[in-house]
């Protein structure tokens, strides 16, 4: 498929016009910022792993009766979802202290708070998102009382679906962090649930241990994002395709590249996850045979033909 016009680039997202009125393609990227994108790197694989969790809560989301933007996976890094118009807030849960908060409060971080505690931040970078009061998004125009009145009750919703989900794979969920946007059936608004849930926006502890498995690996040089990311996706159950091959896989912008071998397992996954192109009714084998040559091998090496839309060693 031709890459449509791009509409908006973020830091860790790209936005293309969708195939449909009242569409956009979501493109997760590799890039990996912090501190307001003082502190900048790509992390391999992380798009994907981004990609795929975010579909994974949405889905839950939408299972429970909670609105979001999400419509279906594209393939290992895109995702068609819903256009809507994004309150300029980043909406904040906090069930234990860690972060600004223990920062601002002087508290020690993993202290658990009274009950969970929602927060809005403005999403500007110039200014590096300042927090909020509710009186300042009203008296802006940002939201009315009764859209926060229903942010706060979406956010919740969020926070127990998400908070037993993790607890159930021995993950604590320390805070996230949604956006909300407005979307119009006629002339009825209503509010939905926004942008992307994934270890980039959540703050995730192993219950036993306090490892930290969320963007804190990046922004305080805690070891490997990649692995910290693959083991929340291993545990929840949801990346068949890195349980299957990681660490042998490098899966950048352009699709996946092996370092090792066999291969003939990857190049079917990459064919017909990332590109469609065996069922396209081209010649195959010279499809395979050009994916082979992305993946740096020679004709030839662990290709030996195709039957059907299998790939036989």
């Amino acid at each position: 498929m031709a890459r449509l016009k791009k509409v908006y680039e973020g830091k860790a997202k790209i936005l293309y016009e969708g195939p449909e009125p009242g569409t956009f393609i979501q493109y997760f990227k590799d890039d990996a910022t912090a501190f307001n994108a003082q502190k900048k790197a790509t992390i391999e694989g992380k798009g994907v792993l981004n990609n795929r969790l975010s579909e994974f809560f949405m889905q839950g989301l939408t299972n429970i009766g909670v609105p979001n933007h999400f419509i279906r996976r594209l393939n290992m890094r895109e995702q068609l979802i819903r256009q809507v118009e994004i309150i300029p807030l980043e909406v904040i849960v906090r069930n234990f202290a860690a972060g600004s908060i223990s920062k601002r409060l002087g508290m020690e971080e993993g202290t658990p708070l009274p009950r969970p505690i929602v927060e809005y931040s403005y999403k500007n970078d110039a200014l590096g998102d300042p927090m909020v009061s509710e009186e300042y998004v009203v008296a802006f125009g940002w939201a009315t009382q009764q859209d926060l009145d229903d942010i706060i009750s979406i956010a919740l919703r969020v926070n127990d679906f998400l908070s037993g989900v993790f607890y159930g794979v021995g993950i604590k969920l320390v805070d996230f962090k949604i956006e909300i946007g407005r979307i119009w059936d006629g002339d009825f608004m209503r509010l939905i649930v926004a942008d992307e849930i994934s270890p980039d926006s959540c703050r995730l502890w192993d219950i036993k241990t306090g490892q930290k498995l969320d963007k804190d690996v990046f922004r305080r040089d805690l070891g490997s994002l990649t692995d910290a990311y693959t083991e929340v996706a291993q545990r929840l159950g949801v990346l068949e395709l890195v349980e299957l091959l990681h660490p042998l896989l490098v899966l950048d912008t352009v699709g996946l590249h092996l370092r090792d071998r066999p291969v003939l397992h990857a190049i079917e996954l990459l064919a017909q996850d990332e590109l469609g192109i065996l069922d396209d009714g081209l010649d195959q084998r010279q499809d395979v045979e050009r994916i082979g040559r992305r993946l740096g091998l020679e004709a030839g090496q662990g290709l030996e033909h195709v039957q059907g839309q299998r790939l036989i060693h």
